[in-house]
């Protein structure tokens, strides 16, 4: 099975995220940021990623330290859980609609960490959660997880569905990544031999 438990603490914040890469989508993310663990909650259940995720984080400041060390630490999960990356299909995008909003995802699970971020949100907040840490979060996930991502934001005026759509598209995008190519479930994808 291929699964991972990382634990980061910082003076900021102390996170446990657990993941299972061959999982059904079943989430429990806590991490004191109401609309970021329903964020969370979609990458899991839409990547079918087992996800259990615990934040106790400096919330009396803001929720940036929370958001973007949860990434890092998702990012070395995954990353982990992939050991030598041996059997899976390596990239993944998808089209997201979500009414007004489309947002378009791909990755390469290349170990090269890059981010392509075209998305603008017409507010700055949803709810009481700064939009500016949506690109944040998949910074760190990017950088930690070796994930070569780009995410381009296609429609959209409703900032909360550009994000949950921006979620969805990379949760979708990563489930096909991490699925293992059965004509090839003993073969590292690439011909380096090695990701």
């Amino acid at each position: 099975m291929r699964s991972a438990t990382i634990t980061r603490k910082t003076a900021e914040t102390d996170i446990s995220v657990t993941v299972n890469l061959d999982g059904t989508g079943i989430y429990d993310n806590a991490t004191g940021v109401g609309f970021f663990d329903h964020m969370l909650d979609q990458l899991s259940r839409h990547a079918l990623i087992d996800m259990t995720v615990r934040c106790t984080g400096d919330l009396h400041i803001d929720d940036h330290h929370s958001v973007e060390d949860t990434g890092i630490a998702l990012g070395q999960a995954i990353a982990q859980a992939m050991g030598d990356k041996r059997g899976i299909r390596r990239y993944g995008e998808c089209h997201l609609p979500m009414d007004d909003a489309q947002v378009r995802a791909a990755l390469d699970l290349s170990g090269r960490p890059y981010l392509v971020w075209n998305v603008a949100f017409p507010t700055g907040k949803i709810g009481s959660f700064d939009t500016e840490l949506v690109r944040e979060f998949f910074q760190a996930l990017a950088t930690h997880g070796g994930i070569t991502l780009h995410i381009d934001q296609l429609h959209g005026f409703n900032s909360h569905h550009i994000a949950e759509a921006a979620f969805k598209a990379v949760a979708r995008a990563l489930r096909d990544a991490l699925e293992v190519d059965p004509r090839k479930a003993d073969a590292i994808p690439s011909t380096k031999g090695a990701l």
